[in-house]
């Protein structure tokens, strides 16, 4: 997977953004605002907005930022207020895990529905996890592990004494190859789901640990 930066001008502010290509396309699940669900994708774009950020159209604003540094074919976007310049990358047993991790009104996942649109509502704060598989995967096991990330990221919250199992606008993608055997199972206690869930783990505690000092 190659790693480039970028910077931009945006809104006053010098925002940096992350770019991960894999050698080949990757079949990848998302839950990322652009390039979401099931399907083939080239590229994995992750840029940092600032606190105030108020665009109700993500995705346009993402695919304009894939178009500014030259990326085409489809890809996964996710935007964050966390600084993509600390994001962490573990490795375990062949799974890579990139993650960046911040937390500044973390939120349960099952919780009272407030209107979270209200005028003065603020939600910054996001943890996005790339998970990079070196074996294929069948979808009902990409879509397991979702889950098993998902599980793991909240364990290292609970661990690292926050009030939540997240923040409101986590997201999360899930890449393997697009030939092989697919493996049938992503669980926690599946072989790869296990490598998934230790090295999502890692990552979130690790950023969690280190994420902006003017954070809780």
């Amino acid at each position: 997977m190659v790693t480039d930066w970028f910077e931009r001008e945006e809104g006053g502010h010098r925002l940096p953004v992350v770019v991960l290509r894999p050698d080949a396309p990757r079949w990848a699940v998302s839950s990322a605002t652009l390039g979401g669900g099931l399907g083939l994708r080239h590229w994995i774009l992750n840029a940092t907005v600032h606190r105030g950020y108020s665009r109700d159209d993500p995705e346009v604003h993402l695919a304009e930022l894939a178009l500014e540094v030259g990326l085409d074919g489809p890809g996964v976007g996710l935007m964050t207020a966390v600084d993509v310049r600390r994001m962490v990358t573990t490795v375990d047993g062949g799974v890579t895990v990139r993650a960046t991790v911040g937390v500044e009104e973390p939120s349960w996942a099952a919780a009272p529905s407030p209107d979270w649109h209200a005028e003065g509502a603020v939600a910054v704060g996001t943890i996005n996890v790339v998970v990079d598989l070196p074996v294929r995967m069948s979808d009902a096991a990409l879509v397991n592990a979702v889950a098993t990330a998902t599980e793991a990221k909240s364990q290292a919250m609970a661990e690292a004494g926050w009030a939540g199992t997240g923040t409101p606008t986590d997201a999360v993608c899930i890449l393997c190859p697009t030939e092989g055997a697919a493996q049938p199972y992503g669980g926690p206690r599946s072989v790869w789901g296990a490598r998934i869930a230790r090295a999502v783990h890692v990552a979130v505690t690790e950023g969690l640990a280190t994420q902006d000092a003017d954070l809780p």
